[in-house]
């Protein structure tokens, strides 16, 4: 990648907290988290209570961030000083990450609310780390960077967790009593790999947009500016459905992400062996979202988010009558060859259809639905795993959001959506 002409410390330094930030939601959010949520803390309760609350606790955060992410943006956007917000948010979900440590067995609830506050950091930094991006880069450079700091972020989470999950096989190697101790270390280290590789961005990235307004006018903007967004999203039909289809089958894919480990618990399948799946899907996930570009390129980006929510659909279908560990390993490796490729296409695909000149307003929503997108999944899962007294059945309700957004997607006319957005004034 030639960055001959942008700042190449600035840029490094910005990625590299992608870095730093994926370490949480890969060894904490998507790997030991539900585990140990299952089987330390709340150790005793059935499979499918357990699943009802992972499900709630995860909604509830999801829900907190979607009425934070107005007020965090209008903050990011008037403010300039996105920089120290970021750090501030970052280092509130390292904390709180690490604080997971000193949580007891049984303490579900302790475990919730600093689960839930790691969460807020971590989504909550993510705001402003995104609107950094247009000050470290020139605007024809935006996809490669943001590429660089999507790369770094799959290595980094990646490395960690495998070294994590090293300890937690070998626990006598690092002078720990046992895997559970092996864990309870990872949360820590987390956050503290977390704070350490935020410091370049901190050091090497510098702003230069002076104070514009005052704080409360900002708030009250925020959600000013978000009730005029979604005027102008319902003046364009094809954008409208295109961000209706993408709530539903986004939330299928991060309901998958933050459950699937939570399953296999439930259906009897061991740790080690979630955790060793998890890794195929980390590693595989990069190279295979750079294939998905290449397949959008070649026949366009809806076809190939529908060839990812089919593969995801036949995932889920077969899951629910998976038995054996190696079945995991093999949905492992599918799910990553799509996951990348589903989150890179659907934002390219969208901004196709942004009217010129309203790019960072209408991309605010989209994250913002993103973000929203991420409640109905878990409390559904957890809501029919309760129902039906079967996790198996839990699961396959992930199915009618698959089903409702290729169904939405396919009905978008993107080229008269293109059309509306280019002659939208």
């Amino acid at each position: 990648m030639d960055l001959s002409d942008i700042n190449r410390p600035a840029v490094w330094s910005w990625a590299c907290y992608d870095w730093a930030n994926s370490a949480f939601s890969t060894v904490v959010m998507a790997g030991f988290f539900p585990i140990f949520f299952k089987q330390f803390w709340s150790a005793g309760v059935s499979a499918t209570e357990s699943t009802y609350q992972l499900g709630l606790i995860n909604s509830a955060a999801s829900l907190i961030i979607v009425v934070l992410a107005p007020v965090l943006g209008a903050i990011a956007d008037q403010l300039g000083r996105r920089k120290g917000f970021l750090l501030l948010f970052a280092c509130f979900g390292a904390v709180a990450t690490g604080s997971l440590y000193w949580v007891e067995q049984g303490h579900w609830q302790m475990a919730s609310f600093l689960y839930v506050a790691a969460i807020i950091g971590f989504s909550g930094a993510n705001l402003f780390y995104d609107a950094l991006l247009p000050l470290v880069s020139p605007a024809q450079w935006f996809d490669r960077v943001s590429a660089l700091g999507f790369a770094l972020g799959y290595l980094g989470g990646g490395l960690l967790f495998a070294f994590n999950v090293w300890m937690t096989l070998s626990p006598d190697l690092f002078g720990l009593d046992g895997a559970s101790d092996a864990v309870r270390l990872s949360f820590i280290l987390t956050g503290a790999w977390w704070l350490l590789f935020s410091l370049p961005l901190l050091l090497f990235v510098k702003e230069t947009n002076p104070l514009v307004t005052m704080p409360l006018k900002a708030i009250g903007s925020g959600f000013a500016q978000l009730g005029r967004t979604f005027g102008k999203i319902r003046e364009l039909p094809q954008t409208f459905k295109f961000l209706l289809a993408y709530a539903l089958y986004i939330d299928g894919v991060d309901t998958i992400i933050r459950m699937a480990v939570d399953y296999g618990l439930a259906i009897g399948l061991e740790s080690s062996d979630l955790i060793t799946a998890l890794l195929l899907t980390q590693f595989v996930g990069f190279p295979a979202a750079l294939l998905f570009g290449r397949i959008g390129e070649r026949f366009g980006a809806r076809a190939g988010i529908l060839l990812a929510i089919g593969v995801y659909f036949a995932v889920t279908l077969y899951s629910a009558w998976m038995q054996s560990a190696w079945q995991f390993y093999l949905l492992a490796i599918v799910i990553g060859l799509v996951q990348g490729g589903v989150q890179a296409l659907s934002r390219s695909l969208f901004a196709r259809l942004i009217p010129p000149g309203h790019t960072a307003e209408f991309f605010g929503f989209y994250n913002m639905l993103g973000k929203f997108a991420a409640v109905l999944g878990p409390i559904l899962v957890g809501w029919t795993a309760v129902m039906f007294d079967s996790s198996r059945i839990s699961i396959l309700s992930i199915l009618l959001l698959f089903a409702g957004g290729a169904y939405l997607l396919s009905r978008v006319n993107i080229v008269s959506g293109q059309r509306q957005a280019a002659d939208f004034r």
